[in-house]
């Protein structure tokens, strides 16, 4: 399971993704990906994203069972305490 969230991102790449992933709400996309097709979203999003932000979430055999990375400028940043992720509230200015 692979889940991508979008802000500020130009149109054109939303509806890229819309072709690997279903966007049950805009900016969030959902679906079920390889590895490599998931690194390649990850990768051309990345490059296409010229002031928005990005996190991307997916399965994993670890114990909370999910990985994030995040890109950009995004409301939230992911925190590593002792291997577990939170999540922080960045101030918005």
């Amino acid at each position: 399971m692979v889940v991508m969230i979008m802000r500020k991102v130009p149109p054109g790449l939303r509806g890229e993704l819309t072709r690997w992933l279903i966007e049950p709400h805009p900016g969030v996309f959902v679906g079920h990906l390889n590895a490599m097709v998931r690194d390649k979203l990850w990768e051309k999003c990345c490059h296409e994203c010229q002031e928005g932000g990005i996190i991307q979430i997916w399965s994993v055999n670890t114990e909370q069972k999910f990985a994030v990375r995040v890109y950009g400028e995004t409301r939230r940043s992911i925190v590593d305490f002792d291997g577990l992720l939170l999540v922080r509230r960045n101030n918005s200015s």
